[in-house]
């Protein structure tokens, strides 16, 4: 089978990492973008891609790129496609967009036109029209603008890769998936010491530690892909790629997640069980004052509250406690912080080796590599040790620096009250220095006033309007809330009942209709022994 073009879509800050696993998995011509990877392979590649990938959102694979300037030059490219060869009148479909453009302010509408395109194209050979379904729809459709550079897609995936499968429950703003595993990988861990993790929350790192430890793909949960409901599905190789477990390994070390909150440990716990994995990981309740020196030589990779959607009644003493702890407690071993405020950094009171800035959500976040050694850091550069690989001075060559003067919203050693009264005086001030005609307010009021009034905006969505510098990125705004409004009424439904039995995802989906491999429960361990 020929090969063709496709897309992997990823979080900014991970597409290096996306890249190299794409290269390892067998992909061609592999070339990184802005929050994606584009690769060519065949038919299994596609599969393999959805199945395998750790860091990857969604898999799209193009059928059209055009250009066009206006909403008719969109629909008549969509409609100029012989929608046939993918839909039918029994069959139902969605379009998604997402649009970078000051000409395509409305991604809706942009999804809209590429829709009607469809549905007047089939009303005109057949008289009828198919489906729309918005929520599991047969095929679904991705439509990206950039300016006026257009892609439409097949969306192999469906629900995002992110959804694994094996999380039953979670705590409040949970780390995810695509992005833990995406950190792992960064650091170079592959199991060859302990992991863990003194803040695990609902159990996302330690988790995904064991994945890649064991070697187990995170498609192995999922219950169902998007391109199944293809016409050219191949079954017979989809379950080959299914029931291949050449690629998993054993794992000889531990894995171990800690937390204060008695309730995070139950989820967390749940989430290991259901995934199988409870000889591979410890859920314990302890606080990260009482860390100590493991053992054995190990790796700490942690994502501690910023502040921002979950806080602690002293989140710059937690701060201060992992430098501490770090300093006395984990010497010779290398520790990894995903952070968002410099203040929450300074307060750990220890120079990393290495930066990496990464996106947490909307969240401009940093990861931090600690590397604890006894001695001064002259005498162990004296000794021949470097700081830093070969492979870490790459990544940091390929992120932009962080911000070292970020402008926080709220100080967090004020109190709300102080912040409160701040405000009311720096508007008190605003309006006397008007009043007593300060020059550059009165220069700057002077300048708004001159110009003339706005009209109202034209009712045709991909009219320029004159504010379309202030809100550059307005309609990725409008996706990340789409999608996060999707994810929060997902993230609401029960896992599947058949989980419960804490056996080997493919006995799971055994249940479903596809084949199992037998004997996992001794291969993997039965958490009901």
């Amino acid at each position: 089978m020929a090969d063709f073009e496709m897309i992997a879509k990823t979080f900014q800050g991970l597409e290096s990492v996306l890249a190299q696993e794409l290269r390892e998995l067998g992909a061609g011509n592999v070339q990184m973008g802005h929050r994606m990877v584009s690769f060519t392979g065949d038919q299994e590649m596609l599969y393999r891609a959805n199945f395998c990938l750790r860091t990857a959102i969604r898999i799209l694979k193009p059928i059209k790129h055009f250009r066009a300037t206006t909403a008719d030059e969109v629909y008549d490219a969509v409609k100029a496609i012989d929608w046939s060869d993918y839909l039918s009148l029994d069959t139902s479909f969605a379009v998604d967009s997402v649009v970078f453009s000051t000409e395509f302010r409305h991604s809706k509408f942009v999804a809209y036109k590429v829709k009607d395109a469809i549905v007047d194209q089939f009303r005109e050979q057949t008289g009828e029209r198919p489906n729309i379904h918005i929520t599991n729809p047969d095929i679904q459709l991705h439509i990206h603008i950039a300016e006026y550079d257009c892609t439409l897609s097949l969306d192999s995936s469906g629900e995002s890769l992110h959804r694994r499968g094996y999380r039953q429950e979670s705590v409040e703003a949970p780390l995810n998936e695509v992005l833990a595993a995406g950190i792992i990988l960064m650091t170079g861990w592959r199991g060859e010491c302990d992991f863990i993790d003194p803040m695990c929350g609902s159990g996302t790192l330690p988790i995904e530690a064991a994945l890649i430890a064991r070697g187990i793909y995170p498609g192995i949960y999922r219950k169902e892909y998007a391109f199944e409901k293809w016409r050219d599905f191949d079954r017979e190789l989809f379950d080959s790629i299914y029931e291949d477990d050449s690629h998993e390994r054993p794992f000889d070390h531990h894995i171990y997640g800690y937390d204060i909150n008695r309730g995070a440990v139950a989820i967390a716990t749940n989430n290991v069980k259901a995934a199988g994995l409870s000889r591979e990981i410890t859920i314990e309740q302890r606080d990260i004052a009482d860390f100590v020196q493991p053992e054995q030589r190990a790796i700490l990779v942690t994502n501690p509250p910023y502040g921002e959607r979950i806080s602690t009644p002293d989140l710059l003493g937690l701060y201060k406690t992992i430098g501490e702890r770090l300093k006395h407690q984990f010497v010779g071993n290398d520790a990894w912080v995903l952070s968002y405020r410099e203040e929450c950094f300074d307060k750990i009171g220890l120079k990393p080796s290495l930066r990496v800035p990464l996106f947490n959500g909307s969240l401009e976040c940093e990861l931090r590599k600690y590397q604890m050694f006894t001695g001064k850091f002259n005498e162990m550069r004296a000794d021949g040790h470097d700081i830093k690989t070969a492979q870490e001075r790459r990544l940091m060559a390929d992120h932009k620096r962080f911000k070292q003067h970020r402008e926080f919203r709220e100080r967090l050693d004020d109190s709300p009250e102080l912040r409160l009264r701040d405000r009311h005086e720096e508007r008190r001030n605003a309006f006397s220095r008007r009043d007593a005609g300060d020059g550059e307010y009165r220069q700057r009021f002077t300048e708004r006033s001159d110009q003339p009034p706005r009209r109202p905006s034209s009712r045709n969505p991909f009219a320029p309007h004159d504010d379309s510098d202030r809100h550059p990125r307005r309609s990725d705004r409008f996706e990340e809330r789409r999608t996060s409004r999707r994810d929060d009424d997902r993230s609401r439904r029960p896992f599947r009942d058949e989980s419960r039995s804490y056996g080997h995802p493919r006995q799971n989906r055994h249940d479903q209709g596809r084949p199992g491999r037998k004997n996992y429960g001794q291969d993997y361990g039965n958490d009901e022994d």
